[in-house]
């Protein structure tokens, strides 16, 4: 059973239904220590890193737990940017920190033709082989919302550029991320969900 993580931040509902459309089994967890017992964990978000401070001590501690016994782990959105140290959009906020590297905001004077916030479909750029991406096209668009991203480490299998270049997908390991949304990406989106369900199983 897979813990789908609920601290308020924004797209639980369409990650559920992407979920069920895929035949997923899940709970949303009402204790952290539901997350020592699922098969995988999933951390979606969308909006303010300031969100993820409701994950504190013991949610932390039992995803930390759950992740170093080998279980899945995969961030979505802000839920993916909490994987890292922390974020420039909410200092005082600490993350999971299991990604090196903080997050920064885009730079919209990089070219004014380029809106930050970055909302719409755009490209995965391939770094290297990973899991999360085996069958997909280079290329291939996915749908983003967000000002403010991770930096191209090497757990970056995928970068994107608007403005800046940035981690789109991350994978190390057991750990998973996207930045963007698989769950409104339409085929790629289901497709990148299906494979970490196959990992997971």
């Amino acid at each position: 059973m897979i813990a789908l993580v609920d601290y308020g931040a924004g797209n639980l509902t369409s990650v559920k239904k992407a979920l069920t459309s895929l035949g997923a089994p899940f709970v949303v967890p009402s204790a952290p220590d539901e997350c020592r017992r699922a098969s995988a964990v999933i951390v979606p978000g969308v909006g303010h890193f300031a969100a993820t401070a409701r994950l504190d001590a013991p949610w932390r501690e039992a995803i930390g737990d759950a992740t170093r016994s080998g279980t899945p782990l995969f961030g979505i959105c802000v839920g993916m940017q909490w994987l890292f140290e922390g974020s420039d959009e909410a200092p005082g906020v600490a993350g999971m920190g299991v990604m090196p590297g903080r997050i920064a905001r885009l730079d919209g004077n990089v070219d004014e033709r380029l809106k930050v916030p970055h909302v719409g479909w755009n490209a995965l750029t391939f770094t290297r082989p990973a899991r999360l991406l085996a069958g997909l096209a280079a290329g291939s668009q996915v749908y983003f919302t967000h000002s403010y991203a991770a930096p191209v480490t090497a757990d970056c299998v995928a970068s994107t550029t608007h403005a800046n270049t940035f981690s789109s997908v991350v994978e190390r390991d057991n750990i998973f991320g996207v930045q963007f949304h698989p769950e409104k990406s339409g085929d790629v989106g289901l497709h990148i969900l299906r494979n970490f369900l196959e990992i997971v199983r």
